[in-house]
């Protein structure tokens, strides 16, 4: 019985274990013997640290690491303090009929692509796009407003891609959260931000250190996002290749590094 239980535990882990190796180790390991990989002067591939160097030395690909993680973490913020009063609301304040109701429309957005909703948000923000023209129409601006192409429409859109993977462990950790403790702190006269600071916040200590880890990592390895909502070249047209760590608007070059063939 004990051998049956065991074969039938591996064979539902082996194709976890495959895709995990196959997707995620194996290009890694990949990407780490390409960073040691360079030309020599004569254009024989050998090993090399010369890209390690022109990291290290070069500042502008410590500036491009430095935004990339402030980006990273000014997203998580943004999304833990919009998500905590949305999953709140979810799990306690919403009745059971309507809970079922308003996690479908926070999956809605989800079921289509990444390209699809940041395009979404590109209609609505262009110049000639609909916030414009109801802004035009009520004659609150004059001429129409290029709202994108910024940081602050850069990290809404990440927070925007980013916002079910913080709501979801926040639900679940607070529908285990005892109702009467909340209702005693209410008796007792605690004011809302005692109240949140001293039982909601730290019963939600799982559920926000593993939404806050997704969140990070989501938006520190986006590409798409940045790079059509937040990046513009000097010409005023959309990069095709900038990236939110690295507006083209600096105007600095960086030498490349080395090649591998």
């Amino acid at each position: 019985m004990r051998n049956g239980y065991r074969l039938t535990f591996w064979l539902f882990l082996a194709p976890v274990l495959m895709w995990l190796f196959l997707l995620i180790v194996l290009p890694h390991i990949d990407l780490l013997l390409m960073s040691f990989r360079g030309e020599s002067d004569l254009g024989d591939p050998v090993w090399t640290l010369q890209n390690y160097k022109n990291f290290f030395t070069e500042p502008i690909y410590w500036r491009t690491f430095v935004r990339t993680a402030l980006y990273a973490i000014i997203t998580t913020l943004c999304t833990f303090v919009l998500a905590l009063p949305v999953s709140f609301y979810i799990a306690k304040l919403a009745r059971p009929r309507t809970r079922g109701f308003l996690t479908v429309l926070l999956l809605l957005p989800f079921w289509v692509s990444e390209l699809v909703r940041v395009y979404g948000w590109m209609i609505l923000l262009r110049e000639s796009g609909v916030f414009n023209y109801f802004l035009l129409k009520t004659g609150l601006i004059d001429q129409p407003v290029e709202m994108l192409y910024n940081d602050v429409t850069m990290i809404m859109g990440l927070v925007y891609t980013s916002m079910l993977f913080m709501v979801v462990p926040l639900i679940s950790v607070m529908e285990s959260l005892d109702d009467s403790l909340i209702e005693a702190a209410y008796d007792l006269e605690a004011s809302k931000f005692a109240i949140l600071s001293t039982i909601i916040i730290p019963h939600c200590k799982p559920g926000i250190t593993s939404g806050a880890i997704v969140v990070f990592m989501l938006a520190l390895g986006n590409y798409l996002t940045p790079n059509l909502m937040g990046a513009r070249t000097r010409s005023g047209s959309p990069s095709r290749s900038t990236t939110s760590s690295l507006p083209a608007s600096t105007g600095t070059r960086a030498p490349p590094l080395v090649s591998c063939s």
